[in-house]
C-alpha cells in the first residue's frame, strides 16, 4: 500500500468509502459528496429506490419488500456491486459526464491500517466498477493526519486516533511513515450499542436505531463528564407491551456503561505508546494526540483520554472529512516531502 506522492498527484478523484458515511473529493472542485454509506433496494425487482440521507431516514421504516443495506462495513467494501451503484447515484450524472472526459481516469482511495488484500481489491475493484483506469491505496492514517495538519514528513512523532463507527485506528507517525500503529474494533456503533443494551436490561426500554446517538438522547447534558443533569428522560417502546414510554435514566449509569468499550480504546492506546520508541514518546508529551472521526466529538472522550494518558488531546477543526481533506491535499501537490540532501564525500 505504499504509494508515492507523484503518483497521487496524477489522481483525478479521492474516495473515502467509511463504514457510515462515503465523502467524495474531486480534483478542482473539493468535496462533492458527503452521505452516509446507506442504500434501499426493492427486493422484488432488484432495483435501487434510494441512497444516502434519504435511505438512512428509511432504515426500520420499511416494508417487507424494500431492504436497507450498507455495502461498506468498517471500512472494507462488502459489497462490491451494491457499492458502486451507491457511489454513481450519489455522484450524480452530471459530475459522472465529467469524470468520463478524462481519458485515463486515476482514483485514490482510503483504506484501514493493516487491511487484508481481500479488503484492498474490494475498494480498488469497486473504484473500476465506475471506470477508474488505476486505484492508489492510502492508510487511512495517513491520509487523516494529513487532512488536520499535523506535521507527518517532520522527523518529530505526531500521534493521531481516528474515530470511526465500527473502528478506532490509533498510530505514532514521523518521517512520512507510520511507526507503530494499531486497530481495535470498537467505534461509535459499538458505543451506541452500550447505550441499547442498558437500557433494554435496566428499564425494558427499546429505542429506535436511529435515536441511540449517545450526544443526542442518552447524554443530553455533558456526555461523559459528571457535570451534566443527574437525570434525562427518555422516549422508546416498553419491550414486553410495545407501547410508548418514558423513563428516568441515571446519567452516571449510562456513562458507566459506555466506558466499559471504551476501555478496550484505551488499553490500544498504552498498547501503541509502550511500543513507540522513547524518543518519539518524549515528543508526544508536548504535541499530544489528535483525534479524527465522526466519534471523535462524542462529548467528554477527550477528557477521559487526557485523564488516562496525562498527554494533552486535540479534536481536529474538521474531524468527519479529516480523511478524505488529507487525500485531497495529496492529490492537488499542497503536501511536499522534505527533502534530503545527501553529505558530500
Amino acid at each position: 500500500m505504499t504509494v508515492s506522492l507523484e503518483q497521487l498527484r496524477r489522481c483525478h478523484v479521492a474516495v473515502d468509502l467509511g463504514a457510515a458515511r462515503t465523502r467524495v473529493y474531486v480534483k478542482g472542485l473539493g468535496v462533492v459528496v458527503d452521505e452516509p454509506s446507506v442504500a434501499a433496494i426493492n427486493t422484488r425487482t432488484g432495483s435501487l429506490i434510494a441512497v444516502g440521507e434519504l435511505a438512512e431516514q428509511m432504515t426500520g421504516r420499511t416494508p417487507d419488500y424494500i431492504r436497507v443495506t450498507r455495502p461498506v462495513s468498517g471500512g472494507t467494501v462488502i459489497d462490491i456491486e451494491m457499492a458502486q451503484r451507491m457511489l454513481r447515484h450519489l455522484l450524480g450524472e452530471k459530475l459522472r459526464r465529467q469524470l468520463r472526459r478524462k481519458p485515463r481516469l486515476r482514483a485514490a482511495a482510503c483504506t484501514p491500517h493493516d487491511s487484508d488484500p481481500l479488503a484492498q481489491r474490494a475498494a480498488v475493484e469497486t473504484l473500476v466498477g465506475l471506470g477508474a483506469r488505476r486505484v492508489e491505496l492510502v492508510d487511512t492514517l495517513l491520509a487523516a493526519a494529513v487532512g488536520c495538519g499535523l506535521p507527518v514528513e517532520q522527523p518529530i512523532g505526531s500521534m493521531i486516533m481516528v474515530c470511526g463507527a465500527a473502528t478506532t485506528q490509533i498510530a505514532v507517525l514521523s518521517l512520512g511513515s507510520i511507526v507503530t500503529a494499531t486497530r481495535i474494533p470498537i467505534g461509535g456503533d459499538a458505543i451506541d450499542h452500550a447505550v441499547i443494551q442498558h437500557l433494554r436490561q435496566h428499564h425494558e426500554l427499546m429505542m429506535r436505531s436511529q435515536s441511540v446517538r449517545p450526544l443526542q438522547v442518552a447524554l443530553s447534558g455533558n456526555g461523559l463528564t459528571p457535570y451534566g443533569p443527574a437525570v434525562t428522560e427518555i422516549h422508546g417502546r416498553d419491550v414486553a407491551t410495545g407501547l410508548a414510554r418514558s423513563v428516568q435514566v441515571d446519567t452516571a449509569a449510562v456513562r458507566r456503561a459506555i466506558h466499559t468499550p471504551l476501555t478496550a480504546v484505551l488499553d490500544g492506546l498504552g498498547k501503541v505508546l509502550r511500543n513507540c520508541p522513547p524518543d518519539l514518546v518524549a515528543d508526544l508529551v508536548d504535541s499530544g494526540i489528535m483525534m479524527v472521526g465522526g466519534s471523535a466529538l462524542l462529548p467528554g472522550l477527550d477528557q477521559m483520554l487526557r485523564d488516562a494518558t496525562g498527554m494533552p488531546v486535540q479534536i481536529a477543526e474538521r474531524p468527519d472529512v479529516c480523511s478524505v481533506l488529507g487525500l485531497g491535499a495529496m492529490l492537488d501537490g499542497k503536501v511536499q516531502p522534505m527533502v534530503l540532501n545527501p553529505l558530500a564525500a
